[in-house]
């Protein structure tokens, strides 16, 4: 009789933990899945416009860039409608880049901005060592060209979400080694 719950506890714990490793799985399913489908647009929408023509010109990048930044607008206002349904209101801008680089960001890309930068002036700087879009590429230089079509999604969440909290703002992205990049958010004064 003894025997008996204690192998009902074993059983208890080893579907316990198997349940906690299949929540890591679908995790790390979810986060693969999400950046795959990641790439696959922005080889879409870039492939999409150069079968028309041979070679794409500044001109035609600039529209699929533009596209994708779009895309990543409308994602990051959703997104921040859904984050921010049960915060109280922000105190001033910082407090909003403050939880875009906490809150936000760990949603979106599983950790937190490494570092915040200001110039109090309303221009910020926020640098991710380990951006999660970026790091399925080479580190070093070799892939540094490639690397604007891949952020401007991005760059598109960060700006909608700042918007829905009523910043207006011109978000750009620059990377000198990958995966790490800097976000440059400039506030538009009205």
């Amino acid at each position: 009789m003894t025997g008996c719950p204690r192998v009902n506890i074993e059983c208890h714990r080893t579907s316990r933990s198997r349940l906690v490793e299949y929540g890591r799985f679908d995790r790390m399913a979810d986060e693969s899945l999400f950046e795959f489908l990641h790439m696959e647009i922005v080889s879409h929408i870039f492939n999409e416009q150069q079968s028309s023509k041979g070679e794409m010109d500044n001109k035609e990048r600039a529209a699929c860039i533009s596209l994708l930044e779009a895309m990543g607008f409308r994602v990051g206002q959703g997104l921040i409608e859904r984050l921010t349904r049960d915060t109280p209101s922000f105190k001033d801008e910082l407090d909003i880049m403050k939880f875009i680089c906490k809150d936000f960001w760990t949603k979106v890309f599983r950790r937190q901005v490494d570092n915040l930068r200001t110039n109090h002036q309303g221009t910020y700087v926020l640098q991710d060592n380990k951006f999660s879009l970026l790091t399925q590429f080479s580190g070093g230089k070799q892939y540094l060209d490639q690397a604007p079509k891949y952020l401007a999604f991005s760059c598109g969440v960060v700006r909608g979400a700042l918007s829905n909290l009523g910043l207006e703002s011109v978000v750009t992205a620059e990377v000198s080694i990958m995966p790490s990049c800097k976000f440059q958010v400039v506030i538009q004064k009205l």
